[in-house]
């Protein structure tokens, strides 16, 4: 009688699990070559889908031309070498030696800041306007120059990320071929481990993630890199220094919903002060410029209602994100909250909303 009771049945159910979680932690060295894995091919995992998202598209349209999807996948590859190796021609010099450049001047270009905020902050006129008893110049000063201990300390790690970098290099072009020719395959497959009476609403659930996912990837992606040219264009006009190396830090950290259009903001700014204060405001109006260009007249046009979340939402998503996972938790929190949103609303649809309705009434 207590075994067929649904309470005592969920409670026992609960426990076990809880129980299996318990003991997984005290044998945490067997399953330490399984997380070593699953880290070492997170990121390739994450670009090959990311490039399977954009690629898709162009692979789809040139298999109804009749092109088989192998030889469309290897055409793609080929046209993205001869763009590499144009960029590797083209930009990655000018790229490459405003890296250098910054990183070697780093010292000076961080104390010529710290003397500037010094200066101001022993301006009369500018101690009347800031708060009594505050000093947020000496504290911005403090914590320019903790950041540039923090990345003098991140550079001695840069064998280890060069290292890193060639295993996701030799990795994810093998991943992303078997994506794009066996991508179609996915769902069915996956419908196998759902019960028959659901197959068709677990293959509208996988539909709608998928079309989640790939609008989202393909219209961040166009509106960001018109974001950078944009903003390397403004920055040309006013003869801003490393504008080419801004704009494309900008495009990385525009994927970042509203939290990064900020953070994009915040070098630009800084770089500007070095040269003076009218460079540093003219800068600013280049990154608000571009921004509004890009929120009112881009995003209706190309992204539409597709990032239907609350702009608080996304900050608490982001905090989250960012306290469980780091860069990686900020980079992956919104698209697994939209998926989480969709799969969430079509268990409730096919569970509770009947329920629900009947208690209302």
């Amino acid at each position: 009688m207590l075994q067929n009771n649904r309470f005592f049945r969920l409670t026992t159910g609960i426990v076990m699990l809880l129980l299996i979680i318990y003991l997984g932690t005290k044998v945490s060295f067997i399953f330490s070559p399984l997380v070593s894995l699953v880290s070492l091919l997170v990121v390739p995992l994450m670009l090959s889908f990311f490039l399977y998202y954009l690629l898709r598209p162009i692979v789809d349209v040139m298999e109804r031309r009749k092109i088989k999807r192998s030889i469309s996948i290897l055409l793609i590859y080929l046209v993205i070498g001869v763009l590499l190796f144009v960029f590797s021609w083209g930009v990655w010099p000018t790229l490459r030696d405003q890296v250098t450049n910054l990183f070697e001047n780093a010292p000076k270009l961080i104390k010529s800041l710290v003397d500037q905020l010094s200066q101001w902050r022993h301006n009369q006129s500018l101690r009347q306007v800031l708060p009594p008893g505050e000093d947020p110049l000496s504290q911005l000063s403090d914590t320019l120059n903790e950041a540039f201990s923090t990345l003098s300390d991140y550079s001695v790690k840069l064998v280890s990320f060069v290292s890193y970098f060639f295993i996701v290099l030799a990795t994810f072009p093998i991943l992303l071929y078997y994506m794009l020719k066996e991508g179609s395959k996915f769902g069915p497959k996956m419908l196998n481990f759902f019960p028959k009476k659901y197959h068709k609403d677990a293959l509208e659930v996988m539909e709608d993630i998928d079309s989640a996912l790939s609008s989202f990837i393909v219209s961040r992606v166009l509106i960001n890199v018109a974001l950078g040219v944009m903003m390397f264009l403004g920055f040309l006009i006013i003869g801003l220094p490393y504008a080419l190396l801004l704009a494309v830090i900008s495009i990385f950290l525009n994927f970042i919903p509203y939290v990064g259009a900020v953070a994009a903001s915040i070098p630009v700014v800084i770089i500007g002060l070095l040269e003076s204060p009218s460079m540093a405001l003219w800068s600013l109006v280049v990154v608000i410029a571009a921004q509004q260009i890009q929120d009112n007249w881009l995003s209706p046009i190309v992204f539409g209602k597709q990032l239907d979340i609350h702009p608080l939402t996304v900050v608490i998503l982001l905090l989250v994100g960012g306290d469980l996972l780091g860069i990686l938790g900020i980079i992956l929190v919104i698209p697994l909250y939209m998926c989480g949103k969709i799969v969430i609303r079509k268990v409730y649809q096919l569970f509770l909303e009947r329920r629900v309705e009947d208690i209302m009434e």
